[in-house]
């Protein structure tokens, strides 16, 4: 059998296996879980190795980032990708199709101040716009656009819940779970963004020459993870 050839905005690109972009940390357990159920091996993924990319038959699995997904599924390295909605919400102008949603990896994106403390509405009321440190700062600032808010928005790459303890901002737009590492850390949720579930995207070109092995796939991920 011949290579395909499947073309991306970096050039075209040699694959007989269909190439799946799987989001490392939170989301890695769940999604391996969720291929296994759609019939797609997983144990290479599974073992202890330290390399990046795995055979699971028809399929290679590549594991990266989260935030990384949306990046090698446009440029046509991944023919598919999971990843969050929070992703997808901060790298919107993505050029990709957003094929299904997998009901796993349920959190929400909030807005969030220190418990009891005001400072988030007086300083609103006293200066007109609040300090706001984040991970998402798109987001951040459509939210903040969307509600005819003012805010000046901090970017952060690390525990952002420190901000607000050390003065830095007033408060947070960040993902939350359980919300305990908020509580930990003496916050609260004042507003609820938006909610984020794992999703399965494509890239365009592979969307279209692959497409009865991608609706297959898709109608497979389906079963597994709705049911």
């Amino acid at each position: 059998m011949s290579p395909r050839v499947v073309a991306g905005p970096t050039g075209p690109r040699n694959s007989e296996e269909m190439t799946i972009a799987l989001p490392g940390g939170a989301l890695w357990g769940e999604t391996l879980d969720a291929l296994d159920a759609a019939g797609i091996d997983t144990s290479e993924a599974r073992s202890d190795t330290r390399q990046l990319t795995y055979a699971a038959g028809d399929f290679t699995l590549v594991q990266m980032r989260p935030s990384d997904v949306p990046t090698y599924v446009e440029a046509g390295a991944a023919d598919l990708g999971i990843t969050g909605k929070d992703v997808l919400l901060e790298q919107r102008d993505r050029a990709l199709y957003e094929l299904l949603d997998l009901r796993y990896g349920a959190c929400r994106m909030v807005l969030a101040g220190r418990s009891g403390d005001e400072r988030l509405g007086e300083t609103e009321r006293r200066l007109g716009a609040m300090r706001i440190a984040t991970k998402y700062p798109r987001i951040a600032e459509r939210w903040f656009e969307e509600t005819g808010r003012q805010a000046e928005v901090i970017e952060v790459k690390g525990s952002v819940e420190l901000a607000p303890l050390v003065g830095l901002a007033d408060g947070i737009i960040d993902l939350v779970a359980t919300g305990r590492t908020l509580l930990e850390n003496g916050l609260e949720v004042r507003e609820d963004i938006a909610p984020s579930t794992a999703r399965l995207v494509a890239n365009r070109v592979s969307h279209k020459l692959r497409a009865r092995e991608v609706d297959d796939l898709v109608e497979r991920l389906r079963k597994a993870t709705w049911t």
